[in-house]
């Protein structure tokens, strides 16, 4: 991921900026980086779909598959949080919820912090209908990008044929 910057120790260093990777192609997780961005900030959060070209250029260390399945924030210094961890230092960057971050960084809150994680990846695989990332379930049909379908959030699927490279060419969604 990078060196941290100068004289940054990333164990010692107030955290001045998180970096939010969300899947953009999840309902659940487009509704909270629309929540996340209107909740007053005392550290700025930019969200950043997960597995975009932009991330995999800041962050080329990252397993960005996994940053796909589980929520992952990246810290300024190069910290780098997941699962509950991730959602609780997100909650920690709003104003309205730092107090809330702080009772779920307990062991006891940790246990919630973590069942509304699983509750939330029950939720998406329910409407992927078991899919993996790559696709979403659609009336009992898969929409995967490695068949040529391309999600964008304006418009929706829409299916782009693959090129016929090495002569090889599909035969159709």
């Amino acid at each position: 991921m990078g060196a941290p910057a100068a004289g940054r120790d990333a164990a010692r260093v107030p955290v001045r900026r998180l970096t939010v990777l969300y899947d953009a192609e999840c309902a659940l997780c487009a509704f909270l980086r629309d929540w996340l961005v209107r909740r007053p900030q005392l550290v700025p959060l930019e969200l950043l779909p997960a597995g975009s070209a932009e991330a995999r250029r800041r962050y080329p260390t990252l397993d960005h598959g996994a940053t796909l399945e589980e929520i992952t924030v990246v810290g300024d210094a190069g910290q780098v949080y997941q699962g509950p961890a991730a959602w609780i230092v997100t909650l920690w960057a709003l104003r309205e919820y730092r107090g809330l971050a702080h009772r779920l960084s307990t062991p006891t809150g940790a246990l919630l912090a973590r069942g509304a994680v699983l509750a939330a990846a029950k939720w998406r695989g329910a409407q992927w209908g078991g899919a993996q990332w790559g696709g979403v379930q659609r009336g009992g049909r898969a929409y995967r990008r490695a068949d040529g379908w391309v999600y964008e959030p304006g418009h929706g699927w829409s299916y782009r044929p693959p090129g016929c490279a090495g002569g090889a060419c599909p035969t159709g969604p």
